[in-house]
């Protein structure tokens, strides 16, 4: 199960809407092995297309390097699809290279409606999962995550 605070939910989505119709991508990054995203990092997508995304790689290397001097991890990858389901591709999975990260996908194919979903991908196996807002905070536009 991912936990995401509703603001972090709100700026991914906020984040693919602004891109759109490219695909939008980023990273949201934690403490080193706590599971627990804190730090919105919005990337840019080197190809600027709507059907696949790729971090830049000075972009990706600055911020993987940023993440390591603060002790953090990816916790959360994220990019959105603009006109298919919320569901990750066969390049999305054969691209898939942290284990540990919950990899989250937002729809952006209809403008009144969110599709937010969150899934591992380990070894190619793709395991959709829950996604929860704490209780109390606001989940963002509607679609995708329940409260606790």
């Amino acid at each position: 199960m991912l936990t995401l605070p509703g603001a972090l939910r709100a700026a991914i989505i906020a984040h693919a809407r602004a891109d759109h119709p490219d695909e939008a991508c980023g990273v949201i990054a934690g403490p080193a092995g706590s599971d627990r995203p804190e730090r919105f990092i919005p990337m840019t997508n080197a190809e600027r297309s709507p059907t696949f995304y790729r971090f830049d790689s000075m972009e990706q290397l600055r911020v993987w390097r940023e993440m390591d001097d603060r002790d953090e991890e990816p916790v959360v990858i994220y990019h959105s699809h603009t006109a298919t389901e919320a569901y990750p591709s066969r390049t999305d999975i054969s691209y898939a290279s942290e284990p540990e990260a919950h990899y989250v996908v937002v729809s952006t194919r209809d403008p009144d409606e969110v599709e937010f979903r969150s899934f591992r991908i380990v070894d190619g196996a793709v395991t959709e999962e829950e996604v929860r807002v704490p209780a109390g905070e606001p989940a963002g536009p509607p679609g995708g995550a329940a409260p606790e």
